[in-house]
C-alpha cells in the first residue's frame, strides 16, 4: 500500500482496488499494474512538459513518455491547439481526408525506405499487416522473428524460442493455437551465425524476418551493423521480406528511424508511438509494388474503422513537424547521454553493479557490468536490484518504467536541470543500496 501520510490512504490504492472489479488486474495494458515491480500503480490525472502527477497530486518526473510518444513533452501546447482545430471539425467521419494524406507524404519523404504506407491505429495493427502482407506477397508462410522483441499481441508473434537451435516457436501466451506459431522461428538477438544457419536450412521457405532495430522490449539493446547486414544480405539472397519494426524506434532514435543510423533499408517498416503524438495512430509502408499488393488494389486484406482518424492524425503531424526543427536530435540525444552518464556515475560512486546506455532519446538502465546484447544476457542482470532502485526512485518522484525488461524516453522538455535533479535523487539512491 502507498500512503500520503501517516494516517491517509492513498487515493491510487482506492483506485485499484476499484479497477480491479471492472477491469482483468485493475489496467488495460499488462505492465501498468507494477506485477514486475510490486506495488500499487500510480493513477494519474494530469502531465505537462517532462512531468505527470498521480491520483495523491504528487508530481513525478516522467521517463516513459506514454511509452516514447510524448517525444515533444506533455500537452505541448501547439499540438493541443491542433487536436483542438480538428476536434471542432468532427471526431471521425469513415471516410477520406486530405490529413491523411499529408501525413502519409510526410512519412514517406522522412522514411526513404517507404514509398506507400497504410495508416493504421495501434503497432500491433502495423506489424500483424505487415506480417500478412509478406506472407501474401511471397506465398511463405514461415517467419522469423527473435528472443526478446516484441511485436504486438497477435498470434504469430506471441512466441518465445523452441527446445533447440532450429525448433519452431512455442505460444507465450494462452489462446495462441500451435497450428498458429508452428510456422515462427525463434532465434537470438545479434546471432549473425544463428541466422545463416536458419537460411541455410529453411532459406526458400521463409516469407520475412521480423525485427526492432533497436530493441526496445527486453530493455534498450542495439542491433550489431554486422547483424542488420547479414539480415538484409540473406533475405535478398533468398527472396525474403525483411521487416523492420519502428514502432518504438521510430522517429525516436533519429528522424529517419533505425535504418537512418545503420543505413540498411527495409522491404517493409511498421511505425507508430511517436507518429501518433499521443494519440492512436500507427502505420506500416515499404515500395509501391509491395505495397500494392493491399486490397483495394491486391489480395492481401486490411481494414479499420479508425484508421487515419481526424484528430489524431493532427496530433502526429503537428509533432512530425516539431521534432523536425534544427537540432532537435541533437539537443534530444545529448539528454538521454547526459542521464546514463550520471546515473552510471552515481552508481560507481557508490559501489552500485550498474550501468546504462542511450541511443537517440531512448535509454536502457542494466543492473549489470555491460549492457547486454540479447535477451538471455538481459535476463542475468540483477532484477530484484532494480526492483528496489525503482521503488526508492518513486518515492523521491521519478517515474521510471514498472520493469526491468523496458526501455525509457526522454523529451525535449527534459532539460539540463531535470536530468540534473533525476541524477541527484538516484545518487541518494544508490547510497541507500549500498548500505
Amino acid at each position: 500500500m502507498t500512503t500520503t501520510s501517516r494516517n491517509q490512504v492513498s487515493k491510487n490504492d482506492e483506485l485499484f482496488e476499484r479497477a480491479q472489479k471492472t477491469t482483468p488486474g485493475g489496467v488495460n495494458s499488462p505492465v501498468r499494474a507494477f506485477r514486475s515491480v510490486g506495488g500499487t500503480p500510480r493513477f494519474i490525472t494530469r502531465a505537462e512538459g517532462p512531468y505527470f502527477w498521480d491520483a495523491d497530486d504528487k508530481r513525478y518526473i516522467d521517463y516513459i513518455g506514454s511509452w516514447g510518444p510524448a517525444i515533444v513533452g506533455h500537452a505541448h501546447p501547439v499540438v493541443v491547439k491542433a487536436v483542438q482545430e480538428a476536434a471542432a471539425r468532427g471526431l471521425s467521419f469513415g471516410a477520406p481526408t486530405e490529413g491523411e494524406i499529408l501525413m502519409a507524404e510526410e512519412i514517406c519523404r522522412l522514411v526513404p525506405s517507404i514509398e506507400q504506407v497504410r495508416l493504421v491505429s495501434s503497432g500491433t495493427e502495423a506489424t500483424m499487416s505487415a506480417l500478412r502482407l509478406a506472407r501474401g506477397a511471397t506465398g511463405r508462410d514461415k517467419i522469423i522473428k527473435f528472443e526478446g522483441c516484441y511485436h504486438g499481441h497477435a498470434d504469430s508473434l506471441l512466441v518465445k524460442a523452441g527446445s533447440g537451435l532450429l525448433t519452431f516457436g512455442n505460444p507465450t501466451s494462452a489462446g495462441v493455437p500451435e497450428d498458429f506459431v508452428k510456422h515462427t522461428l525463434v532465434l537470438d538477438y545479434n546471432n549473425v551465425a544463428q541466422l545463416e544457419q536458419a537460411f541455410a536450412e529453411f532459406g526458400d521457405e521463409i516469407a520475412c524476418v521480423i525485427v526492432e532495430p533497436v530493441a526496445g522490449n527486453m530493455n534498450l539493446i542495439k542491433a550489431s551493423e554486422a547483424f542488420l547486414q547479414a539480415m538484409r544480405a540473406l533475405c535478398t539472397k533468398h527472396g525474403s521480406v525483411l521487416i523492420f519494426d519502428e514502432v518504438m524506434c521510430g522517429f525516436r532514435v533519429a528522424l529517419g528511424g533505425a535504418q537512418e543510423l545503420y543505413g540498411i533499408k527495409p522491404d517493409l517498416t511498421a511505425l507508430g508511438k511517436v507518429i501518433g503524438g499521443g494519440l492512436p495512430v500507427a502505420a506500416f509502408g515499404g515500395s509501391a509494388e509491395l505495397m500494392s499488393k493491399m486490397a483495394p488494389l491486391g489480395a492481401v486484406y486490411q481494414a479499420g474503422t479508425l484508421s487515419g482518424n481526424p484528430v489524431a492524425v493532427a496530433a502526429g503531424m503537428t509533432t512530425l513537424k516539431i521534432i523536425q526543427q534544427p537540432g532537435f536530435y541533437q539537443q534530444l540525444s545529448a539528454t538521454a547521454a547526459r542521464l546514463a552518464a550520471g546515473l552510471t556515475k552515481a552508481a560507481k560512486d557508490a559501489g552500485i553493479v550498474f550501468c546504462a546506455d542511450a541511443v537517440g532519446g531512448m535509454f536502457g538502465l542494466y543492473f549489470s557490468e555491460t549492457p547486454p546484447n540479447n535477451y538471455a544476457e538481459m535476463m542475468a542482470g540483477d532484477r530484484a536490484r532494480f526492483n528496489v532502485f525503482f521503488h526508492a526512485m518513486l518515492d523521491e518522484g521519478v517515474y521510471f518504467a514498472p520493469a526491468a525488461f523496458e526501455a525509457g524516453f526522454v523529451s525535449a522538455q527534459h532539460s539540463d536541470a531535470v536530468i540534473d535533479e533525476t541524477i541527484a535523487a538516484a545518487a541518494r539512491v544508490f547510497k541507500k543500496l549500498a548500505a
